[in-house]
């Protein structure tokens, strides 16, 4: 695999780097979710809601539709979630 694979590849993990990110991410992999019930889970202001939703858009790894005014989200690659048990199992071998 090339350098740029790579680099790629970091950038949707950088996208998904942050808890409320993560959050966001296991929420939308249940269905889509308006900004409004993302707000509300991760409890944070909208303008940072907003930014959070957007690097991860930039990154591929969700898409929105409007609908009326409010503003809805969905997960584009949900295998992404596969990543959270191997996660968990690290952290659980760190404390081992």
């Amino acid at each position: 695999m090339n350098t740029r694979a790579y680099e790629l590849r970091a950038e949707v993990l950088k996208a998904m780097a942050h808890p409320a990110r993560l959050m966001m991410v296991d929420a939308l992999a249940e269905g889509e979710k308006c900004v409004c019930e993302l707000q509300k889970l991760v409890g944070s202001a909208m303008p940072t809601v907003s930014r959070h939703l957007a690097q991860m858009k930039s990154a591929g790894i969700i898409a929105s539709r409007r609908d009326g005014n409010k503003m809805y989200y969905r997960l584009l690659v949900p295998c992404l979630t596969n990543v959270f048990p191997c996660i968990d199992e690290a952290l659980g071998a760190e404390q081992a």
